[in-house]
């Protein structure tokens, strides 16, 4: 009977761990979508100190510069999409909070991995069409760039939100 309840110990202190760190990961995601919505480094020229992002073009540490393109429509979809997925892993995490504290023991955590994937699919779609009309050279204003680190980010949170949903969805309550 010892070893059975040292057992039980042993698997909630496990399940607290995996808990902790996909909250500790989630958490991590929405602050590096915040910096790579917000920030204005999509894009960086190579021969100048330029960068543009979904919002303004910076030049020389000054970000007063409007973008070129700022009227066209696929912007503002990139512009909605990020603020779509930002709203959705924002969500997620308080349901996920919320299921916990409420949902019984067995369920499993539908909700917030549903939310989750919803905001996976707002990042794809965003940085697809930022990728394909701006990143590629087309919308691009200077002939030497590379990525910036909001694109990278964006990336990077891509593929968290993917895991993170997923591991929602099989993960149970004990």
């Amino acid at each position: 009977m010892i070893e059975f309840s040292s057992l039980l110990k042993h698997q909630k202190a496990k399940m607290l761990v995996l808990l902790a760190g996909i909250f500790v990961v989630h958490i991590a995601t929405v602050i590096m979508l915040f910096v790579s919505t917000i920030a204005n480094v999509w894009m960086v020229s190579d021969d100048t100190k330029t960068s543009v992002g979904l919002w303004k073009n910076c030049t020389g540490g000054n970000c007063d510069g409007a973008l070129s393109y700022a009227n066209e429509d696929a912007l503002k979809a990139v512009q909605a999409f990020m603020i779509l997925s930002i709203i959705f892993s924002v969500i997620s995490l308080v349901v996920f909070v919320f299921q916990l504290f409420t949902m019984e023991k067995g369920n499993r955590f539908f909700l917030s991995g549903a939310t989750m994937l919803v905001c996976w699919l707002c990042i794809m779609v965003g940085v697809s069409i930022y990728t394909h009309h701006y990143a590629s050279g087309y919308g691009n204003l200077y002939m030497k760039s590379h990525h910036g680190y909001s694109f990278i980010l964006t990336w990077i949170c891509f593929c968290f939100s993917f895991i993170i949903g997923i591991l929602y969805l099989v993960l149970r309550k004990k």
